[in-house]
C-alpha cells in the first residue's frame, strides 16, 4: 500500500491527495458529504465549488493529469454528479427545498434587488411580465444587428426618457400613487365638482371640516339638479351618477379619511331610500336626500364644533399658555370663545411647510386681541418650556385610539409627553373610522414635492403650477437621479401620546373611540 498517495483526514478517513484540492469545504481540505455542506457552505462558497466542480469533463481532466481514478464516494452518490453537470453552460438551479437557509436568504435577497431594477428601469414588476417585454422588443433590435453597446445605449435612453416624477420616487412608497386626472373622468360632469376638485388640488380648501362641507354641498347641488332618464327612477339612478364624481374627486386628490366616513353615510342613506316601501316618488327621495345632507352638516359638524367648543372651555384657566400645531378651524373657534369669555391666556402656534397654516391661525388670533407667538416645528421643544396645554385638531381618530392628522402632530404630541404636558385633541364623532393604522406609510397622502423647494413663501401659484423658482436651492433636483423629496402630508400620533379628546359627547380617552363610533 502506498502511504504517499493516501493521508488519513482529521476525521480518520482516508483521502487521495489528487482529491484535496478539488475539495469545496472550507479549511478542512477534505470533500464533505452534503449534510456538511449544507451546514458549513455559505452561498458565496456554494458558487465557488460550482465553478471547481460543476463540470464532469473539467473532474475528468484534472483525475487523468494526476493518473488517479474518481474516488469512491463519486460512485457512491451519483444523484450528487448528476446534479453537477453542466446545462448549457451553465451550473443547473437548485430546488429551494434542497437550499440552506442562508441560500434561501441570498436568493429572496437576489430577487428582491432584480425588481428594484426592473421598477427603477420602467419595467412591470413582475419577472416574467418583464421578459415577455424585452421579448417584444429584443426582435426588432436583434434584426437590426445592433451590438451590445447600442443596446446598452438604448437602455440608458430609455432611463433617460422615464419621467422624472418616476426617477425621483421613493421606492418604498409607490403604493401612494401621486394625483393625476384623466381627461376621460371629466366627460359629463357637473360644473360644480369640477370646480371643487380645483380647489382641492391647489389646496385652496384645507381642513377635514372645510373639505367634507363643501363636498356635501356640492354633492346636495347635484342631487337637487339631476334629472333621471325615463326608463329609470330618481332613487336607482342617483348612485350611479354620482359614483363618476366621486372617482373624479379620488383621483385628482386623495380623500381624507373624514371624507370617505361622509362618502359612506351618503351612500346608505341612498340605498335606504331605493328600500323605502312604498316606493318614493322622484322629487320626495331627492327632497329626503338634500334634506338629510343638510341635517348632517349642521348636526354631525356645525353644531358639534359648537359643543366641542363648550365642553373644551372647561379645561382652559387663567394664566394657561397654549400651544396648538397649524391650523384647525375647531381649535380657533374654541380660542376665540375662551377670548370672550374673558379668560385671560396666551397661545403659541407651532407651524411647518410647506402650506403654513398656523399663518393664517395667527392673523384671526392676533385680530381678536389674543397675545400669541409664532414658532416653527423645528423650535418645539423651545416653545414648550413655558406651555401648560397642547391643543390640536385631527383628521381622524382610529380604532385603536392613535391620531390621524396632519404631518408633524405626532411630534408635537411626543415633545409635550416628554415635557409631561397634557395633549388634548378637539375632533368630531364623525370622524371616528373603523381602520387600525399603526404607522404613516400604509396608507397616506403624497403631496407635490416641489412646494418644498420655494423656501420663500407658501404655495404659490408658481409652485402650483410646477413652475418652480430657477433661484431656489433645489430648483434642479429633478435632474439628480439619486435625490428624493418626500412631501407626506399626515402622520399617525400613538394613542400613548394623548391625553384626551374633546367631542361633542363629552371628554372621553382615545381609547374609547370604537365605543362612540
Amino acid at each position: 500500500m502506498d502511504h504517499s498517495a493516501q493521508k488519513s483526514s482529521p476525521l480518520g478517513i482516508p483521502i487521495a491527495n489528487s482529491q484535496k484540492g478539488a475539495a469545496g469545504s472550507p479549511n478542512m481540505g477534505q470533500p464533505m458529504s452534503s449534510s456538511y455542506e449544507n451546514r458549513w457552505l455559505s452561498a458565496g462558497d456554494d458558487s465557488k465549488k460550482g465553478s471547481s466542480l460543476s463540470g464532469g469533463g473539467r473532474r475528468k481532466s484534472i483525475t487523468s493529469e494526476d493518473g488517479h481514478k474518481p474516488s469512491a464516494s463519486n460512485k457512491e452518490n451519483p444523484k450528487k454528479k448528476e446534479n453537477t453537470r453542466p446545462h448549457n453552460g451553465e451550473a443547473p438551479k437548485k430546488a429551494q427545498k434542497d437550499m440552506t437557509k442562508a441560500e434561501r436568504r441570498a436568493l429572496q435577497e437576489k430577487q428582491r434587488l432584480e425588481k428594484q431594477n426592473r421598477v427603477a428601469a420602467g419595467l412591470p414588476k413582475s419577472a416574467k411580465q418583464a421578459a415577455e417585454l424585452e421579448a417584444k422588443k429584443g426582435p426588432a433590435a436583434g434584426a437590426s444587428g445592433a451590438p451590445q453597446g447600442d443596446a446598452d445605449a438604448n437602455k440608458q435612453n430609455k432611463k433617460k426618457a422615464l419621467s422624472k416624477n418616476q426617477q425621483n420616487q421613493v421606492p418604498w412608497l409607490l403604493h401612494l400613487d401621486a394625483p393625476k386626472t384623466s381627461d376621460a373622468l371629466t366627460k359629463d360632469l357637473h360644473p360644480a365638482v369640477l370646480q371643487l376638485g380645483l380647489y382641492f388640488s391647489n389646496h385652496k380648501i384645507v381642513g377635514s371640516n372645510a373639505r367634507c362641507v363643501a363636498m356635501l354641498e356640492i354633492f346636495s347641488k347635484v342631487i337637487s339638479e339631476h334629472k333621471p332618464p325615463s326608463d329609470a327612477t330618481f332613487s336607482r339612478h342617483i348612485q350611479k351618477h354620482l359614483d363618476p364624481h366621486i372617482a373624479y374627486l379620488l383621483s385628482i386628490r386623495p380623500m381624507s379619511l373624514s371624507m370617505r366616513e361622509c362618502i359612506r353615510w351618503l351612500k346608505k342613506e341612498m340605498a335606504d331610500i331605493v328600500e323605502e316601501d312604498p316606493p318614493l316618488s322622484d322629487d320626495d327621495a331627492r327632497k329626503r336626500l338634500t334634506e338629510r345632507i343638510g341635517h348632517f352638516i349642521r348636526e354631525r359638524i356645525t353644531m358639534a364644533d359648537q359643543l366641542i367648543v363648550q365642553n373644551g372651555l372647561q379645561k382652559i384657566q387663567d394664566g394657561d399658555v397654549i400651544l396648538t400645531y397649524a391650523k384647525s378651524s375647531v381649535v380657533e373657534s374654541l380660542l376665540l370663545e375662551t377670548k370672550k369669555k374673558g379668560i385671560d391666556f396666551k397661545v403659541i402656534v407651532v407651524d411647518s411647510r410647506p402650506l403654513f397654516e398656523g399663518k393664517h391661525l395667527l392673523r384671526r388670533l392676533v385680530a381678536a386681541g389674543i397675545d400669541c407667538s409664532y414658532h416653527l416645528l423645528s423650535s418645539v421643544y423651545v416653545a414648550l418650556k413655558s406651555v401648560t396645554k397642547v391643543i390640536m385638531g385631527a383628521h381622524a381618530l382610529l380604532n385603536n385610539g392613535a391620531v390621524y392628522s396632519r404631518i408633524g402632530s405626532s411630534m408635537v404630541a411626543m415633545a409635550a409627553s416628554d415635557k409631561q404636558i397634557p395633549v388634548m385633541i378637539c375632533c368630531e364623532t364623525y370622524k371616528f373610522v373603523n381602520r387600525t393604522q399603526v404607522d404613516s406609510f400604509v396608507l397616506n397622502e403624497l403631496g407635490n414635492p416641489d412646494e418644498l423647494v420655494d423656501t420663500k413663501s407658501t404655495l404659490t401659484t408658481q409652485t402650483a403650477n410646477n413652475n418652480v423658482d430657477e433661484s431656489a436651492v433645489l430648483a434642479t433636483w429633478r435632474d439628480q437621479p439619486d435625490l428624493r423629496l418626500l412631501n407626506l402630508l399626515y402622520d399617525v400620533t400613538p394613542s400613548k401620546y394623548i391625553t384626551l379628546v374633546v367631542t361633542e359627547v363629552g371628554l372621553i380617552p382615545c381609547t374609547s373611540a370604537p365605543v362612540v363610533s
